[in-house]
């Protein structure tokens, strides 16, 4: 029997401290109200025998003589098949009207896979869009976050991967989704036909704080059950600034001393925990995380990009509706190409870059007023047809009819001469009828 605490000594918030023995970080607890209603929470901090918890609903109600129970387990997570195509609150509880999901209980927060089952990643995650698929590929079991400025299309840059992908469940964590933004992700799913293999765990702006900070534990505890089993698992969470807001806002209620900018000094670590729940398992299913972070006013140095960047393996930078490939990097790209894809996929990405790049400076030396070259005049054509045919996220095509795409873009506006690629590439891949 857990022993019953009947003294609240403080509340904050959301925020309850109770003086209590034997309790462990993390452990839920049931509190009764008089009304008999119950609400749950979970244990942030233990100094000595002053316990803190938090609440997982409005404290609204709460009297300082209400029972307290602690329950001796950590929060867990409903793994079941029947989660597939159904929507759940951070605390796990369904938001969708549909039944309670019975099944096998899993611990969130766990410790990431065991190293000695992890093997090299060396497989291509399709996406269909060019600025991915051709220039930054995502490798199965790689942690890459998009940054971009909120206002930008990131929610539906996720969605066209959620539809497009090769993956076999995919799983959308959302933090501090606006009712619109949460109803598109319900509404593209269903008219893409991709419902049967999306789970969805959802905290919207008014919902509790704690809960934000369960969504991606739920999510990547469900995730982790599911790659045992043999399956490839996606892994979309938007956004992990609304995350760390949410460690800021508790730890400043904490009295925590604050470090840069007013968040916790545990963020790098906090950030850390989750992504390295991306794995490719040995004999069996592999996790990949493909993230959010908004960055304030644009500040890439900001401790949440910051910290972000050194522990991902690379960035999409969503910048103008566009992924801009100057900012974007894959880390893990030369696993994939040429080696489990076409032959000339390196060499054509490199000079399509090469050539944009150029196509850049031409354009600026137009808007200056500097009389042009014939160079300079292909590069401007050349510009046009890249960022329509390659930039813009509306496009959906294969990497390999991506890749003839650009064969032809370079037909169109240069002499094979011009480009600086292999012969033997231009003889096999160089459309004959111009």
């Amino acid at each position: 029997m857990r022993k019953v605490y009947d003294r609240i000594l403080d509340m904050r918030g959301n925020l309850l401290t109770v003086r209590a023995k034997g309790i462990s970080l993390g452990e839920m607890a049931r509190i009764e109200k008089k009304s008999g209603q119950i609400i749950y929470a979970s244990v942030l901090r233990v100094d000595e025998d002053l316990v803190t918890l938090q609440a997982f609903e409005n404290s609204r109600g709460i009297s300082t003589s209400d029972r307290v129970t602690f329950l001796g387990k950590l929060m867990q997570a409903t793994y079941s098949e029947t989660l597939l195509g159904r929507r759940f609150r951070g605390s796990g509880e369904p938001i969708d009207l549909g039944p309670q999901i019975f099944g096998e209980k899993i611990e969130i927060g766990s410790p990431s896979f065991n190293p000695v089952r992890r093997i090299i990643p060396r497989e291509l995650v399709r996406t269909n869009i060019p600025m991915i698929d051709v220039f930054n590929c995502l490798v199965r079991s790689q942690k890459i976050p998009i940054f971009s400025v909120a206002g930008e299309p990131y929610n539906a840059l996720l969605m066209r991967i959620a539809n497009q992908t090769n993956a076999d469940v995919v799983i959308i964590g959302g933090m501090g989704l606006r009712f619109d933004d949460y109803q598109a992700f319900i509404d593209n799913a269903e008219r893409a036909g991709s419902i049967h293999k999306t789970i969805m765990y959802i905290h919207q702006a008014t919902d509790p704080v704690v809960e934000c900070l369960l969504v991606p534990d739920m999510a990547l505890a469900v995730a982790e059950k599911f790659a045992t089993l043999d399956k490839n698992v996606l892994v979309l969470l938007t956004d992990m600034t609304a995350f760390a807001d949410s460690l800021k806002e508790i730890a400043i209620t904490m009295d925590q001393v604050p470090s840069n900018r007013g968040y916790p000094g545990s963020l790098y670590s906090d950030l850390a925990s989750r992504y390295e729940k991306a794995v490719d398992i040995d004999g069996s299913g592999s996790i990949t995380i493909l993230s959010v972070t908004t960055m304030p006013g644009g500040d890439v140095t900001h401790p949440i990009p910051d910290n972000t960047g050194y522990i991902t393996e690379g960035q999409f930078y969503l910048h103008g509706g566009r992924i801009d490939p100057f900012g974007s990097l894959s880390r893990l790209k030369q696993l994939v190409i040429g080696k489990v894809t076409r032959e000339d996929h390196g060499d054509l990405a490199n000079t399509l870059i090469r050539l944009y790049a150029d196509s850049k400076k031409a354009k600026e030396r137009e808007s200056m007023g500097f009389k042009l070259s014939k160079w300079d005049e292909k590069l401007l054509r050349y510009c046009v047809l890249f960022e329509d045919r390659m930039m813009n996220l509306q496009v959906n095509c294969s990497l390999e009819d991506a890749l003839d795409l650009g064969w032809a873009t370079l037909a169109q506006c240069f002499e094979t001469t011009e480009v600086g690629m292999k012969e033997n590439l231009i003889k096999k891949y160089w459309p004959k009828n111009r």
